[in-house]
């Protein structure tokens, strides 16, 4: 007797591929909001210690080496390894979204539950990480979420200080401690109630369909190296644990993963830059029936700079770059593909500026481009998965650097968000062929960010 699980995956097989295409191509990116109090409780630090803007996830210095360190610098002894987190916002797009924004949702005009998460987090003498779990309020569906757990080693080499660990984790870059890579990346909370564009790197793309082991060492506080591997849990498990296993589908083998980055602190300044790599066969959807897989080289290139005025007033610039090389061999046999080679180039920069720590402005601009394709990108004349645009952001923390009036656990954030389309999904004008302009998906998103 076959299991409910067996059933989806037979039926994911049997139903051949352009449904499998599309839910492989939608590259969301999502960044999923970080903040976890049960850290600030264990280092008897305010938040503005370890995060730009006494808020997460964007990590100051301090809060770099709390990560590398894996977690495991205390103040004492026992404290609780328990934190909550509620995202939730108002969405309102240029033109109503045609058949609503998600299932039982208005064209527009939107209030919903973005997520609502629960992490155990904490570390000591040599283990450390967090465990999160999320419902997410406009699917309604729980799932796991991220997972980073590590075990560090310290070391002097030389007069040298070194930190030798292995991260346990399931997405590729989320136990990275920049806040340029694809997990932790501006804009730092979103919405599934927000149009999004279709295409985006792979490596974007896995999380929470992957578990990967990857080891890392950073020395003297400056230089970063990161080798690792990926591979894709069996469906059944995915499916249990919430996420979907044809999306974008299974890597075959183990997909190798390098990072290396190097970073210089002034009293007032932080400069980093790095590179990073992956290298993943991916089955498309479940479909194994061509003999073929879809072959993903990303490679990308990142910098950011910190600039600390009077200690908490703090500018911050970060910056990636990715291109994309694809050979899409089972993307082709299968007929979701006219060409076999392909390649996708995206380019992301942000800039923002905290005021002691409570109010922020943030302006990014973002620009993905590639190759043309009738059949992987066609639609009504559209053969490239070109989007372009700015993101604005204005937010308030209120108690960042402490004197919360329901104790040190308790932070909040409020902000607005505008989205400004320049392109969507391949096209300014006419995209969908329904006379659609790229300014439709324009969105106005007004959030409250609350952590326990």
């Amino acid at each position: 007797m076959s299991t409910g699980s067996d059933r989806l995956i037979n039926a994911v097989r049997r139903s051949g591929s352009k449904v499998v295409l599309a839910l492989a191509l939608q590259g969301m990116a999502v960044t999923a909001a970080h903040a976890v109090p049960a850290f600030a409780v264990q280092t008897g630090q305010q938040c503005q210690a370890c995060h730009v803007g006494g808020f997460g996830p964007q990590l100051t210095p301090f809060g770099r080496n709390f990560k590398m360190n894996g977690y495991t610098s205390r103040a004492g002894g026992f404290t609780l390894p328990v934190s909550a987190m509620v995202v939730s916002s108002y969405n309102h797009t240029g033109k109503g979204q045609p058949g609503g924004a998600a299932p039982g949702y208005g064209e527009n005009d939107n209030f919903g539950l973005d997520q609502a998460s629960i992490f155990l987090a904490g570390g000591a003498g040599h283990f450390g990480g967090f465990i999160q779990t999320t419902y997410d309020g406009v699917a309604k569906a729980f799932s796991w979420d991220n997972l980073d757990l590590r075990a560090v080693a310290k070391a002097s080499i030389k007069g040298m200080d070194a930190v030798f660990g292995l991260s346990f984790n399931n997405s590729p870059t989320v136990q990275d401690v920049f806040n340029t890579l694809p997990a932790w990346g501006y804009p730092y909370t979103s919405s599934g109630l927000a149009p999004t564009p279709s295409a985006s790197p792979m490596l974007g793309n896995l999380a929470q369909t992957t578990l990967g082991v990857t080891g890392y060492a950073w020395l003297d506080n400056q230089f970063y190296i990161e080798v690792g591997g990926y591979q894709s849990p069996g469906a059944g498990f995915l499916i249990h644990a919430g996420a979907d296993p044809t999306a974008p589908g299974s890597i075959k083998g183990t997909a190798p993963y390098a990072r290396i980055a190097w970073q210089k602190t002034f009293p007032d300044h932080n400069f980093e830059v790095g590179a990073f790599i992956l290298d993943a066969d991916i089955y498309p959807g479940l479909d194994q029936t061509t003999g073929y897989t879809d072959h993903y080289t990303d490679v990308g290139l990142d910098a950011s700079y910190q600039l600390y005025a009077a200690h908490d007033n703090v500018f911050t610039v970060n910056a990636r770059y990715i291109h994309e090389h694809q050979d899409l061999k089972a993307s082709q046999a299968l007929e979701l593909a006219t060409n076999a080679k392909q390649t996708l180039e995206d380019l992301r920069v942000d800039a923002s500026y905290y005021w002691h720590d409570k109010i922020g402005v943030t302006v990014g601009a973002f620009d993905t481009w590639g190759s043309n394709d009738p059949t992987l990108y066609g639609s009504n004349g559209i053969t490239q998965p070109d989007s372009a645009g700015l993101l604005f952001q204005v937010d308030g923390t209120p108690w960042g650097a402490g004197g919360s009036p329901l104790g040190p656990r308790f932070n909040i954030r409020v902000g607005v968000q505008y989205t400004d389309y320049f392109s969507f999904n391949g096209s300014s004008r006419n995209y969908d062929g329904m006379g659609g302009s790229a300014s439709d998906n324009n969105t106005f998103r007004v959030f409250t960010w609350i952590a326990y």
